[in-house]
């Protein structure tokens, strides 16, 4: 563990700000850009095909999305339907794979100088696998069959109303029945879906909402914001507010807040226990609110999914946490910070078990872990798990956590 600078798996023409892996199909849906100011900088989202060739994980573009004079800050998927925070509304968006029909192309060899054959571009043969020496009386058939992405847009909502206009969180319920979205105006705003009519509005924090997530049985909405806050809530009613330093005395309450994946933020999870279907966790992340020339350490607390309850506290170093995800079967964590480093922490004893110092070379804005699928084992092989750390500095990098045993 330490620094090491891995080559970029993808670098988009814009700043990243958030990444999701499609659960079905592994694509890498990444997006950003450079927001409204006339600086040349464009706006996009961009998808990503993840293969594995020669042993190496290699992304390449399979459609960009122009998003004109809007970057997108936040992301959510549900199904094939992303819900985008574009400044101060949420646009909703279906993509769809299309393959067309097989183009099967007869290609005439023909000799170069010295005897060498000249041809078109490579294709793809039929059935993968390239003719014998002198197969096909110098007929080589091919196939040139391409996915194609295309993006309908299904609507818009407002979905912030601060003077910034800005939304910086959403999540898509288990269910698909309703989608939540948190803004800079402190407000928690939650949508029928596919409807999008508004179903609650309410106000939720003093300021900014940093993160929010819905616990996997649609029972409760909990939220973090600029306040010190971290809220349980029940429709449009304040079940409890957490203290993760309840049991630490030492500390006092304004010392540390709960942050988010945008600057110097926290952000909260809930993950399924692993060996018993019935458990819950939330995982929060806590960072010192001021800046000190020695910064104290921030902190990771594993809470109980359905009692609220802390279970467990630990340090996870002195750089600001910027960003947080969990695994599918909530077995790992991942962190990024401000300074760019990323790591990867068991989720039972919350134990550091990788560690990259400046894998970028500025904030961490968001991670995504490779789906726990068939698809997402084909990239990871032999390997425990795999996440994507995206950042400021343009670059989509992928993290690949070594098997425990090695």
């Amino acid at each position: 563990m330490g620094r090491r600078r891995d080559p970029d798996l993808y670098r988009a023409p814009f700043p990243l700000y958030t990444v999701r892996v499609h659960h079905d199909t592994g694509l890498v849906i990444t997006a950003g850009g450079g927001g409204a100011s006339k600086t040349g900088i464009k706006n996009g989202v961009h998808f990503l095909r993840l293969e594995r060739i020669g042993g190496q994980v290699c992304a390449s573009l399979a459609h960009s999305l122009d998003t004109e004079t809007r970057a997108t800050m936040s992301l959510a998927l549900g199904g094939d339907v992303i819900a985008a925070g574009q400044d101060a509304s949420c646009q909703i968006l279906r993509f769809k794979e299309e393959t067309g029909k097989p183009d099967i192309k007869q290609e005439h060899k023909t000799q170069g100088k010295g005897g060498a054959s000249e041809q078109g571009p490579r294709k793809r043969r039929v059935g993968g696998s390239q003719p014998a020496a002198g197969e096909g009386d110098g007929v080589n058939e091919t196939q040139n069959s391409t996915t194609q992405i295309s993006v309908e847009k299904l609507g818009e909502v407002q979905s912030d109303f601060s003077d910034d206009g800005l939304q910086k969180s959403v999540r898509f319920s288990g269910d698909l029945s309703f989608l939540v979205t948190g803004g800079a105006d402190g407000y928690i705003r939650v949508w029928e879906y596919p409807a999008m009519k508004k179903k609650l509005d309410f106000k939720a924090h003093d300021g900014e909402i940093e993160d929010l997530d819905i616990s996997p049985y649609n029972k409760q909405v909990v939220s973090v914001g600029r306040d010190f806050a971290c809220c349980v809530w029940k429709n449009d009613q304040l079940a409890l507010g957490l203290h993760w330093n309840e049991n630490m005395p030492s500390i006092p309450d304004k010392m540390y807040r709960y942050q988010a994946c945008r600057q110097a933020h926290y952000i909260s999870l809930f993950g399924k226990v692993e060996d018993n279907r019935e458990a819950l966790r939330l995982y929060t992340v806590q960072i010192p609110h001021k800046r000190d020339r020695k910064p104290p350490p921030c902190y990771i607390t594993k809470w109980d999914g359905r009692s609220f309850l802390p279970l467990l506290t630990q340090p996870c170093g002195s750089e600001v946490i910027s960003c947080l995800a969990v695994s599918d079967s909530g077995t790992f964590l991942g962190l990024g910070t401000v300074t760019g480093s990323v790591a990867i922490y068991i989720s039972f004893s919350l134990q550091k078990l990788y560690y990259v110092e400046e894998a970028h070379g500025i904030v961490v804005t968001d991670l995504a872990f490779v789906p726990e699928t068939q698809h997402g084992r084909e990239i990871v092989g032999d390997k425990e798990a795999a996440m994507l750390s995206v950042a400021v500095d343009s670059r989509c990098k992928l993290h690949v956590l070594p098997n425990r045993s090695e």
